[in-house]
């Protein structure tokens, strides 16, 4: 198998094959799976039937899976599967947090694979994504062809303080506005301040609570500024499940030991990857990302000079699309 650099790549390098989204796509086929306790998952698939398997795997935790999310993979070679996580998008209930961990949702995909009737799979993720996808590759490396990353997240205690309070650094106004939703007397502790409103029954607290985490996150994922991520237009029950699943999660660290994915990076050491990394991405910055490719020598580290955190930025994108065509030399 042919092995992938794992130096940094240049802006050049990762414009040498497709640069922009695949035209958009409808599912060909789409379902539900039952995992217990209770979580009804939505799936779909779309592109080849008959291609290489590769999971979408939505960040968040609990954004849900969108249609611009189909649009990285080639249609014609590659059978694309997308699934909402338990709590978020399509999926019911919505914003559930009983029995939502990580290790709940590691389960939940090698369920999906083995209803899929597929043996192995390449994983794309991004953000929380990212931590997904390595989480289920270092306990079903055999069920992995690789893994293609962006915006690497951890979950380490480190990274979670980073974004509830080191944003302030870069983003003052953002983060003003995101403690000032709290009274004084619980800026001390962000965290379980919102907490407590997203759980609240009554919308009148828990949809402005939810609202204001939403546009703090938003405000602080882009390199340049997009009216559209801020937008109040969106979904009450898809914001809410987001801001409370994410809160739910890092309250709890994650569900994982501190370091428990990097030191688990030897079960994944033989497989290819790419990880794309934005060089300005304030939600997840390049550290943990240099700290994974140190310790996945097979991994091609692509640092973009020009990017945030989002996927859809056009350096971001560019370089995830181009490697999942590197990956198709490989199938």
């Amino acid at each position: 198998m042919r092995q992938f650099s794992a130096s940094p790549a240049s802006n050049r390098d990762i414009g040498t094959v497709r640069s922009t989204l695949y035209a958009e796509i409808e599912p060909y086929a789409t379902g539900r799976l039952t995992v217990e306790p209770g979580h009804d998952l939505y799936w779909e698939e779309c592109g080849n039937p008959d291609g290489e398997a590769v999971l979408f795997l939505h960040g968040g935790p609990g954004a849900g899976a969108t249609p611009a999310s189909r649009r990285f993979f080639d249609p014609s070679f590659y059978r694309v599967v997308l699934f909402d996580q338990r709590g978020a998008g399509r999926s019911r209930p919505l914003g559930a947090l009983e029995a939502n961990t990580t290790q709940h949702l590691v389960a939940d995909i090698e369920a999906l694979r083995r209803d899929r009737g597929i043996d192995r799979w390449l994983l794309f993720g991004g953000s929380w994504g990212a931590l997904l996808a390595i989480a289920y590759a270092e306990a079903f490396p055999e069920h992995c062809r690789g893994l293609i990353l962006r915006g690497v997240f951890l979950g380490s205690r480190r990274e979670i303080d980073w974004f509830l309070t080191g944003m302030r650094r870069f983003y003052p106004e953002a983060w003003h506005e995101f403690s000032r939703h709290l009274p004084v007397s619980e800026r001390g502790d962000l965290l379980n301040g919102y907490r407590r409103r997203l759980a609240d029954p009554d919308p009148d607290v828990h949809l402005p609570a939810a609202r204001a985490w939403n546009r703090y996150e938003a405000a602080c994922s882009t390199l340049m500024p997009r009216d559209d991520a801020l937008s109040e237009g969106a979904d009450a029950a898809t914001v809410l499940g987001l801001a409370r699943i994410e809160a739910h999660y890092f309250a709890h660290a994650c569900f994982l030991h501190e370091g428990a994915l990097l030191a688990g990076a030897c079960r994944i050491r033989d497989l290819p990857g790419v990880i794309v990394q934005g060089r300005y991405d304030m939600v997840c910055p390049p550290r943990a990302a240099h700290a994974l490719a140190a310790a996945w020598p097979k991994a091609r580290f692509e640092i973009v000079a020009d990017a945030g955190h989002s996927a859809l930025e056009p350096g971001i994108s560019a370089a995830l699309i181009a490697a999942t065509e590197r990956f198709k030399a490989l199938g």
